[in-house]
C-alpha cells in the first residue's frame, strides 16, 4: 500500500514538472516571436554618385537693349501726337509736333533781314571796286549779313526741333503728354520712351559673398573668361512662369556698390515674340552644377544640435547614426561632402522612428524610386 502511494506521488510530480516545462517553452517561444516582430522593416538605399544642378535666384529688372527717352529740344505746345503706345517706329520718324506759328513769323522777319543785308552788300561791292568808298564799309555790311543769316538758321533749327523724332528703332512706351500740353527741354518726365525689345537686358545683383563664390568656382583665369564659361541662365517672369528662352550673362561690373554691397550683372534674353516688356520685372535663376557628387534624399537625413545625420546600415541589420557634411540641398536631395562613401547603405525613409544602434529589417530599394515617390507626393 505504501508503495502504491509513493508511485502516485511520483506521477503527480512528473505531471507538474511536465506542465512547468511546457509553460516555460511556450513563454520562450512567445518572447522570441515578439522580439522578431519588434525588428521593423525599413527601406534602404545605396549612396549613388550623380550630377545635379541647383539654382540661385536674384530679382531682376528688364530693359530693351536700346532704351531712349524722347524729350523736347525747345519749349512749346504739343499740336500733334503721331504715334500710339506700343507702336513700332523707325529712327528719325516724327513722333510729336509742337506749335510753330510764332516761330514761322520770326522766320519771316529774319529772312527779310537777310534779304536787306544781302541788298546792302550787293550795293557796296561795285563802290568798293571803284574806290568810291572804303572796303571797311563793305566788310561791315558782310558782317551784318552773316549775323542775319545766323539768326535765321537758329529760328529754322527751332522749327525743325518742333518735329520731335525717334532717336532709335524700337517700340513706343507710355506717352506722358498729349495735345495741348506745354513741354520744354527741362521737363523731368520724358514725352515717351522708345525701346528696342527684340532682345532684352536683365539687370540683377549678387551680394559680395555670392560674387566671391562666383569668382572662386567659375572656370577661367580672368573675369572675362569666367563670364564666358558661365552656364545659361533662366528667367522667371512676374506671373511666376518660366520664360521659354534661356539667357546669357554678358557683363559684370566687378565693383562692389558701397551703398548696397552688391555687384551688378547683366544678362541678355532673346524676345522674338515680344512677351517681355521694357521696364518689367522678373527673377534670374543662375545655375550651379555639381558633377559626380554623392547625394542622398533629404528625407533620409535628420539634424540634431546643428549636425546632420543619416542612419548607416552596419552589418545589414543595425542602423547607426552617422554624421555627414553637406554642400547644398538641391531638389529634395542633399549633396554630401563627407561622412559616407559610394555604395554605402543608409535608411531611406522613416528616420524619425529610429534611434542609434537600432536593429532593423532592411528592404533594399532603388534611389530613383524613393525620389520619384517623394516628388509624386508633393506635385
Amino acid at each position: 500500500m505504501t508503495k502504491m502511494i509513493s508511485l502516485l506521488k511520483l506521477k503527480k510530480m512528473a505531471f507538474v514538472l511536465l506542465g512547468v516545462g511546457l509553460i516555460a517553452f511556450t513563454s520562450c517561444k512567445d518572447d522570441s516571436q515578439q522580439a522578431a516582430a519588434a525588428v521593423a522593416e525599413f527601406p534602404v538605399i545605396a549612396i549613388p554618385v550623380k550630377t545635379v544642378s541647383s539654382f540661385t535666384s536674384y530679382p531682376a529688372r528688364l530693359e530693351g537693349t536700346t532704351s531712349s527717352h524722347v524729350r523736347a529740344k525747345m519749349s512749346g505746345y504739343i499740336t500733334h501726337v503721331l504715334v500710339d503706345e506700343g507702336q513700332a517706329v523707325r529712327k528719325g520718324q516724327v513722333l510729336f509736333r509742337l506749335e510753330t506759328q510764332s516761330l514761322s513769323q520770326d522766320a519771316e522777319a529774319a529772312q527779310a533781314n537777310v534779304n536787306a543785308a544781302q541788298v546792302e552788300v550787293d550795293r557796296l561791292v561795285p563802290l568798293v571796286e571803284k574806290n568810291i568808298i572804303s572796303p571797311v564799309q563793305l566788310e561791315t555790311a558782310k558782317a551784318r549779313l552773316a549775323q542775319a543769316k545766323s539768326v535765321l538758321s537758329g529760328i529754322q533749327a527751332n522749327i525743325g526741333y518742333a518735329n520731335i523724332q525717334s532717336p532709335v528703332d524700337g517700340f513706343v512706351g507710355s506717352i506722358n503728354y498729349r495735345n495741348g500740353a506745354l513741354v520744354s527741354p527741362g521737363d523731368a518726365t520724358p514725352l515717351t520712351t522708345v525701346a528696342d525689345t527684340r532682345n532684352m537686358y536683365a539687370y540683377f545683383a549678387l551680394s559680395e559673398r555670392d560674387y566671391l563664390n562666383f569668382l572662386q568656382t567659375a572656370q577661367g583665369e580672368t573675369l572675362a573668361e569666367k563670364i564666358k564659361n558661365m552656364p545659361k541662365v533662366q528667367l522667371v517672369m512676374a506671373n511666376g512662369s518660366l520664360y521659354e528662352h534661356e539667357g546669357t550673362i554678358e557683363t559684370v561690373t566687378g565693383q562692389i556698390d558701397r551703398q548696397s554691397g552688391t555687384v551688378s550683372f547683366r544678362a541678355i534674353f532673346p524676345n522674338p515674340g515680344g512677351l517681355l516688356s521694357n521696364g518689367s520685372s522678373g527673377t534670374v535663376r543662375v545655375p550651379r552644377v555639381y558633377e559626380d557628387v554623392l547625394v542622398a534624399p533629404e528625407a533620409s537625413t535628420y539634424e540634431q544640435q546643428g549636425i546632420v545625420y543619416v542612419y548607416h546600415v552596419q552589418g545589414d541589420t543595425l542602423a547607426v547614426a552617422t554624421p555627414i557634411q553637406i554642400k547644398e540641398r538641391v531638389n529634395q536631395m542633399v549633396v554630401i561632402a563627407s561622412g559616407v562613401e559610394t555604395g554605402q547603405k543608409i535608411v531611406a525613409q522613416g528616420v524619425g522612428r529610429l534611434r542609434n544602434n537600432t536593429a532593423i529589417q532592411p528592404n533594399v530599394v532603388e534611389f530613383d524610386s524613393i525620389m520619384n515617390a517623394f516628388n509624386t507626393v508633393f506635385q
